[in-house]
């Protein structure tokens, strides 16, 4: 059964008055069960930001390996062989980069938790920033074997963490307002 819309229906408009119960009962949904949000460019930067992160992990323990988990120092080794690129990393540094990567990769669904997840890139990368200027060259206190361009890096990320949270929220027009 074909069935045509009365002049001047339009489905996606939200005021009842242009809508014609009887016809949209006739047409079948094209998605059946609850309406699915758009995700922001923010909840996509966050996802991209995590999986990143994973993989800089498990590169960071291709070249660190995991040979003596079970010593306490060699977690906070400083061995200027382990490099990826041009920096330095040691396998506390690689853990650090896994947990990271698995919550972006855990908060990116809801626009609050990618929102969350730049905070938190921002607030601990903005630490890892200034940590890095404070311990650099003493091997008692730099936990993370950082190098400078650790640092510039660290930086980077506490600006990329900003960009997610702050990213400007998408506009919703007001309920009974007219969609085109």
């Amino acid at each position: 059964m074909t069935t045509t819309p009365p002049p001047g229906y339009d489905p996606e408009r939200r005021d009842p008055a242009y809508r014609d119960p009887a016809y949209d009962e006739q047409v079948p949904q094209s998605t059946p069960g609850p309406a699915r949000r758009r995700r922001g460019a923010h909840q996509w930067l966050a996802l991209v930001v995590g999986i990143i992160f994973v993989l800089i992990g498990l590169a960071g323990f291709a070249v660190t390996g995991f040979d003596e988990p079970a010593r306490l120092e060699w977690w906070t080794e400083h061995d200027e062989s382990w490099m990826l690129l041009v920096f330095l990393i040691n396998p506390l540094h690689n853990v650090v980069h896994l947990l990271l990567g698995l919550l972006g990769v855990l908060l990116w669904p809801t626009s609050g938790g990618a929102r969350t997840y730049g905070w938190i890139l921002a607030i601990g990368y903005g630490a890892a920033f200034v940590y890095g200027l404070l311990v650099r060259g003493d091997e008692q206190l730099d936990l993370l074997n950082l190098n400078w361009a650790d640092n510039w890096l660290h930086l980077a990320g506490a600006v990329v963490g900003l960009v997610i949270a702050l990213w400007p929220r998408a506009k919703v027009p007001p309920a009974g307002s007219p969609t085109y």
